[in-house]
């Protein structure tokens, strides 16, 4: 196992994951996410080839639809 800090709390994860395998592991639909990996923000097609390394701070935002009456 490694350590990482997701959404600010530490957990430990897997190693040798990419993000795209850290998002499945982690149970995450893929459909409405935003991936900051080191303040730098990971673009869809590039989460199969980013590594998630040991101490690295990942943020993931979900986006909830909704709407107005």
């Amino acid at each position: 196992m490694i350590a990482v800090v997701i959404n600010g709390k530490p957990r430990q994860i897997p190693p040798n994951l990419n993000l795209l395998e850290l998002l499945k592991h982690l149970e995450i639909d893929t459909q409405r996410v935003a991936i900051e990996l080191n303040r730098n923000i990971i673009r869809k097609p590039d989460w199969p080839t980013t590594p998630v390394e040991p101490n690295c701070e990942i943020e993931i935002v979900m986006f909830v639809g909704g709407g107005s009456r």
